[in-house]
């Protein structure tokens, strides 16, 4: 048995009452059956423009680069080390991987933090490395900071900084570690004296005091007993005092 098709028509205005009303209604469910689906396509269009303007368009690109925390760093070169274009959309960047590029590329920050500010900056926080100490190089200076990272060539050392000799200074470096520990425990009127904290391995350090005076430390153990005894100790101009067993103390 053939199975009929059936369409919907619209009814002529001479057909029965009944069938129109029935025409009538059909229309009015197929339009409510449309609505929501026209409603959809209408929120599709408009979030496609809006999201075209946003990522495509420099309508919420960047106009300004505001560097903060900077100290001994230029911020333009901050700015470079970011490599963000002027006009890229906020929404498209990849502030990790701007974060990575500015540590990667500059040695004095030690954490970076990137944040968007809507409609146009890109705000660019940097809190750098604070130095502990200087390495002498050859036509200049380095500055040291507590991780052991030489991070920044200088002319002259700063004030106040003491030095460390040491061949390759490195984070995670045992030699740079140990003379950084034995560094920290020296109390300031040892610092005072100090010219230079030489460091040949982990277990070789010394200090080079004025008036040409030399203390053997040894490695970084035992340190508040050494600088007890270092503290207690007068040296005589040119002479050398072997602290590196603090219960056989020397004098040369």
């Amino acid at each position: 048995m053939q199975t009929r098709g059936w369409r919907l028509v619209l009814a002529p205005r001479d057909a029965p009452r009944s069938v129109r009303l029935f025409a009538q209604a059909a229309r009015r469910h197929r339009l409510r059956v449309l609505v929501p689906w026209l409603v959809a396509l209408g929120l599709v269009v408009v979030l496609g423009g809006a999201a075209a303007v946003v990522y495509l368009t420099p309508a919420l690109g960047v106009e300004r680069i505001e560097v903060l925390g900077t100290a001994v760093l230029d911020p333009a070169a901050v700015r470079a080390a970011a490599a963000v274009r002027d006009g890229t959309p906020l929404p498209r960047l990849d502030l990790p991987a701007v974060e990575r590029r500015i540590r990667t590329q500059l040695k004095p920050v030690k954490t970076v933090t990137v944040q968007t500010r809507y409609p146009h900056a890109l705000i660019i926080s940097v809190r750098e490395r604070t130095a502990v100490a200087v390495v002498p190089k050859v036509g200049g200076f380095t500055l040291l900071d507590a991780d052991g990272v030489a991070y920044l060539p200088l002319d002259a050392p700063p004030p106040g900084l003491p030095a460390i000799r040491i061949a390759q200074p490195e984070p995670g470096d045992d030699t740079t570690q140990s003379a950084l520990t034995v560094l920290a425990a020296l109390s300031p009127p040892i610092r005072k004296q100090m010219v230079a904290l030489v460091a040949e391995s982990p277990t070789r350090i010394k200090l080079e005091l004025t008036e040409d005076r030399l203390v053997v430390w040894g490695d970084d153990t035992q340190n508040a007993a050494k600088v007890r005894i270092l503290e207690r100790t007068a040296i005589d101009p040119g002479r050398t005092l072997d602290i590196s067993a603090p219960g056989a103390v020397l004098e040369k």
